[in-house]
């Protein structure tokens, strides 16, 4: 009875609710508990075989480096905790001697294995799932990332014994934080780039993840956060907060024994707030540190070992200084002073490359003592070792010929420490100084601005930024030019500035503010609030103002900008202001003014006043209409309007009263513009343009024009023009993002490489002139565009010349379906034809009939990239027509699930003549989702023998062999 008893008061579910339909299944649960227990035993089993692959497995993609998925480390955690609490349960179980006994425990252990049973199957059909792919496929995951710079082979030997030293350092048990110390430019960055590099070549090298990342001077740790998690393949949300994103980082480097080296540490690091675990808590991994000071390494950082760079020996300090120099100090007169220069330089490397890249080429031995003397007379500025470095770049900066071209080095300074600073940008600070004349036309103002930055490259003092297009400065060489520059130190002739870029700063100090300086930069800041007292605010000289990337600055008071009367360059981009003060329009010598990306901003006050002003940045903004009095800007020769999505229209008689506009850009707009008897006679038209006599650049969205009607005024300007980017059609393409993926299009400036780029997206061409595009344009993408059919018939029967200017040619998401009459075009439409893309393309098999068609014969063809054409069964074919494509370089072709062939090659008539190869010169070959693709071309020897970069992803019928 005590039993029966404890069933039926464990099938009470509620107080008072009695279960006396289910006593009966309850019994008979508990009768059956023995056999279930040995079924969830059996289960579970399978389970953990399941569990103990997929841990294999991340053992093994561990080892090549791979990054495990995290849903894979959650399934095994979840497999284990199911696994205790089971085994608990059976082995509970077990120790009884009666199964009727303890029948309430009993019980509850019945009615929990249906439960278990259905979470065992569960995990299992997840376990399934994860079979063979518990790690991330990213392909462009390294264990270590090379990084650019001179081979170790090619440096003085002192840098290969100082690598020794730090790899032995390295492969100590007792030294897990390492530090490496030394002055500024002594090659601390140079040995930890070499060492990383060394590292990737090692195939035995005890770190499954190797990371450099620099640190500079302003510690970010967001940044630092973000570079580490991106070569982790880590996705890291905003919406973790600091802490969140720490901790998930730590949880990833846990699985890691990684070495990471820290280059350019200026103060302590919170490794905890950064989310690295600590070298001592996690065996196996290490830091590196570099710094310029020891008490960072050792008080700051808590170093195991710190190592001391020195500077080179004199051999070695000579072989540098003579690779730098070149041939010329072979001279027996030019030899023994630049020796002696050489030892003036003490070694130090940054010093010894850059004296020795100033006299290169110089062959007169006089300049060479000239140059000896004006080191031996140099007086110390500073004290230490920072006098030393500084002493020797200040004399590199002496040697700048003339003074334009040292007002545009201590210009690069302005910007925040390790900035990439945009080339354009900087060429029309430039040109606003004045220090690029400014009655030249802009593409040759931006040729001198271009000659420049290559003078201040050759010289060491500059040198290429993280992005194409932009440039940089070494930190000690902006550290120097700052120096030289400061109102402290500046000579007579040397114009003073201020720069605090880059310093977090909220608020701005008065005291630093004051009428010797010509340029003041407070970029890249955070800054909330600037003055507004005009009696502090003294800066009656300064010619340049960056207030730039501050987006916390929502008002500029009316004031402030009456200390700065004498602004020639005046830059608020960025910032959250909403509105101008009218102190603005008293800036009689402003330049330029730029204001792109301020969001809030949607009205100017009256510009007429600003009469001398060359260039207005307006891009980003909220206007909803062009400022009033424009139009009395005669001087502006660069007007920025793209993505203004807020302006619908622009005012007929306004930009074709600007007489010296050079560059025009109204791209990513709202507003259309359209030929002269549009609907709207009050808007501008495109007959307009005509009236700018100096137009050079020129984006615009411009519509559709499908007759014979203004073709001529299209021809006239685009003739004139050395480059545009014109959109036909009713879509805003962003940034242009789809098309320039594809396109390769270099838009680091409008004159860089003189591109004349059409877009023309979801319009008919069956009916339209599209000649007197192609006859100037060098590319021309087609998006979602009906009628090519007859659009290409047309131009075979109809042109009576080849289109020799266009080098690019996109066509994406459209239908063809040629016709098999007719005749194709016998000398080639597209001679020089140089990339060729296909993009979400129907109705073709292969991209042969365009080929043919259009009497393609691709002599100078670069660049193929077919992607997402569900079609297409192979690429191309090959025989008597097209035997070979000698230049192609890259080859690219993605989601084409009918691909079977890459190539299709006929074999030539006669017997005697060996097939040529197909693409000789081919340096990349990429192939992604072609679940079709077999081979890629039968011949095998009119496959390159060269080698290729193959990139492969889901081409599971393709021979490895090939």
């Amino acid at each position: 009875m005590e039993v029966v008893s404890s069933i039926v008061s464990g099938a009470v579910v509620e107080t008072g609710r009695p279960l006396c339909g289910s006593i009966y299944s309850t019994i008979k649960n508990i009768v059956k508990g023995p056999q279930q227990l040995d079924l969830l035993e059996s289960k579970m089993k399978a389970l953990m075989a399941l569990r103990n692959d997929a841990e294999e497995e991340m053992r093994s993609a561990k080892r090549d480096g791979k990054v495990i998925k995290e849903q894979a480390t959650v399934w095994v955690g979840e497999v284990d905790k199911l696994q205790y609490k089971i085994n608990d349960q059976i082995q509970e179980a077990k120790s009884s001697r009666c199964f009727l006994s303890c029948s309430t425990k009993r019980y509850k252990i019945s009615r929990e294995v249906p439960e278990h049973l259905t979470e065992i199957e569960r995990l299992r059909e997840e376990g399934k799932s994860l079979a063979g792919s518990v790690a991330l496929n990213y392909s462009e995951f390294k264990a270590v990332a090379h990084f650019p710079g001179p081979s170790i082979k090619d440096q003085p030997a002192s840098v290969s014994e100082d690598l020794a030293k730090i790899t032995t350092l390295l492969s100590d048990d007792r030294y897990q934080i390492i530090g490496i110390w030394g002055m500024g430019g002594v090659g601390k960055t140079n040995l930890v780039r070499n060492l990383n590099n060394e590292l990737e070549n090692n195939s035995n090298r005890p770190f499954t993840f190797v990371q450099w990342v620099i640190v500079s001077k302003n510690l970010d740790m967001k940044r630092l956060q973000k570079e580490i998690a991106e070569r982790l393949c880590l996705k890291m949300e905003e919406s973790l907060g600091a802490d969140g994103m720490a901790a998930k980082l730590h949880r990833r480097l846990k699985e890691e024994r990684f070495l990471l080296i820290l280059d350019d540490v200026w103060e302590k690091i919170d490794l905890d707030k950064l989310g690295v675990p600590r070298p001592e808590d996690h065996r196996g991994c290490k830091i590196i540190l570099t710094s310029r000071s020891l008490d960072v390494c050792r008080n700051m950082m808590l170093t195991d070992v710190e190592y001391k760079i020195s500077v080179l020996r004199d051999e070695d300090a000579w072989q540098l200084f003579s690779r730098c120099a070149r041939g010329v100090v072979s001279s027996d007169q030019i030899k023994p002073l630049a020796e002696a220069i050489c030892r003036e330089c003490e070694g130090l490397p940054l010093a010894i490359i850059t004296v020795a890249a100033a006299m290169r080429g110089k062959t007169n031995p006089e300049v060479w003592k000239h140059a000896l003397n004006q080191l031996r007379r140099s007086e110390p500025c500073a004290v230490g070792v920072e006098e030393k470095v500084y002493k020797h770049l200040k004399w590199s900066y002496d040697s700048l010929a003339g003074k334009d071209l040292k007002t545009c080095f201590l210009y690069c300074s302005l910007f925040p420490e390790d900035f990439p600073i945009e080339i354009n940008e900087l060429v029309l600070y430039w040109l606003a100084e004045g220090l690029i004349n400014d009655e030249e036309k802009y593409e040759d103002c931006y040729s001198r601005g271009i000659s420049l930055i290559e003078n201040l490259k050759d010289a060491c003092l500059l040198e290429d930024g993280s992005y194409k297009g932009t440039v940089k400065m070494h930190d000690v060489v902006r550290a120097v030019s700052i120096w030289i520059a400061s109102s402290t130190c500046s000579e007579d002739g040397i114009e003073s500035q201020l720069v605090r870029s880059g310093n977090g700063l909220k608020e701005i100090s008065t005291a630093e503010l004051s009428n010797s300086l010509k340029r003041v930069s407070f970029m890249n800041n955070d800054l909330e609030r600037l003055p507004d007292d005009v009696s502090v605010i003294q800066c009656s000289e300064a010619s340049t103002l960056l207030l730039q990337y501050n987006p916390r600055l929502d008002l500029i008071p009316e004031r402030f900008l009456k200390g700065f009367e004498a602004l020639r360059v005046l830059n608020i981009s960025g910032t959250g202001i909403k509105s101008l003060p009218v102190s603005l329009l008293q800036l009689d010598d402003l330049r330029a003014l730029l204001l792109n990306n301020c969001r809030d901003l949607e009205e100017l006050p009256p510009l007429e006043r600003l009469s001398r002003l060359q260039v207005l940045d307006l891009s980003w903004t909220g206007i909803r209409e062009l400022p009033r009095g424009l139009e009395q800007l005669s001087n502006l020769r660069n007007l920025n309007l793209s993505r203004t999505y807020g302006l619908k229209a622009v005012q007929a008689g306004v930009i074709s009263k600007l007489s010296s506009l050079e560059v025009l850009d109204l791209s990513d707009n709202v507003y259309i513009c359209e030929v002269k008897g549009g609907v709207n006679k009050e808007q501008a038209c495109f007959e307009e343009l005509q009236c700018l006599g100096r137009l050079q650049v020129l984006s615009i969205r411009l519509k559709w024009i499908p007759s014979h009607s203004s073709q001529d005024t299209i021809i006239s300007l685009t003739n004139k023009l050395k480059a545009f980017i014109i959109d036909i059609g009713p879509s805003i393409h962003s940034s242009l993002t789809e098309w320039c993926l594809h396109s390769r299009v270099d838009q680091d400036s409008p004159l860089s490489g003189a591109q004349k780029c059409v877009i023309m997206d979801g319009i008919d061409l069956s009916g339209g002139q599209i000649e007197c595009w192609l006859s100037n344009a060098s590319y021309l993408y087609l998006r979602s565009c009906g009628g090519l059919n007859e659009m290409l018939h047309d131009l075979v029967i109809n042109s009576v010349r080849s289109f020799t200017y266009l080098k690019k040619l996109v066509i994406c998401q459209s239908y063809i379906n040629f016709r098999t009459e007719g005749r194709a075009a016998q000398d080639g439409l597209l001679p020089n034809l140089e990339e060729l893309g296909s993009i979400g393309m129907t109705g073709i098999e292969s991209i042969s009939k365009l080929v043919n068609l259009l009497g393609l014969r691709f002599q100078r063809l670069e660049t193929i990239v077919v992607a997402n054409c569900r079609e297409v069964k192979y690429l191309l074919s090959f025989g008597n027509s097209i035997r070979t494509m000698p230049n192609l370089k890259v080859i690219e072709v993605l989601d084409c699930p009918n691909l079977e062939e890459l190539f299709n090659y006929h074999p030539l008539h006669e017997i005697n003549i060996a097939p040529d190869p197909i693409t000789p010169k081919l340096q990349k070959l990429k192939l992604e989702y072609l679940p079709k693709l077999r081979n890629l071309c039968k011949d095998e020897k009119t496959w390159p023998g060269n080698k290729v970069k193959v990139d492969v992803v889901d081409c599971d019928l393709l021979s490895t062999e090939q």
